[in-house]
């Protein structure tokens, strides 16, 4: 569980907290005042699997530590959101989707999204994300990750 926390949560908040002085310089230097993506930002690749409140699939894959250490992700995230936002730098949680990967596909269930339409549908999201947005949990479609 200790290897799994310290790449999924502890990972993103040593990486947040080196580039924070190269975000503040970007915000700094980008025109208006909102937060986006263009900008300046944080985006943790998180899992529905961490959603607290869902439980995504849990008869499928249980994997614990896992789920613990996206759910840490979250609150990783939501703290970045409330305590870089007067550094104009927007942070938010994405779920790619269930994809078609090595990670994704090791059982008799195949996920129902490929990779090319995960990474397509990121992008879109990450092009529309603005100030309203930082702090929270988005999936790959842009459609709300409940907590």
């Amino acid at each position: 569980m200790t290897q799994i926390y310290t790449t999924n949560t502890v990972g993103p908040l040593l990486l947040g907290q080196a580039f924070l002085p190269l975000l503040k310089k970007a915000a700094q230097g980008s025109p208006g005042s909102a937060l986006n993506c263009s900008k300046a930002a944080i985006i943790n690749m998180s899992s529905s699997a961490g959603s607290i409140e869902e439980v995504f699939l849990w008869n499928y894959g249980q994997v614990v530590s896992y789920r613990c250490s996206k759910a840490a992700l979250n609150m990783l995230t939501k703290c970045q959101s409330l305590g870089y936002r007067d550094h104009g730098v927007l942070c938010a949680a994405l779920h790619p989707g269930w994809v078609q990967t090595n990670m994704g596909g090791s059982g008799s269930q195949k996920p129902p999204v490929r990779v090319d339409e995960s990474v397509r549908g990121m992008l879109k999201v990450l092009s529309s994300l603005s100030e309203k947005e930082t702090g929270t949990f988005l999936d790959w479609e842009g459609k709300v990750v409940p907590w």
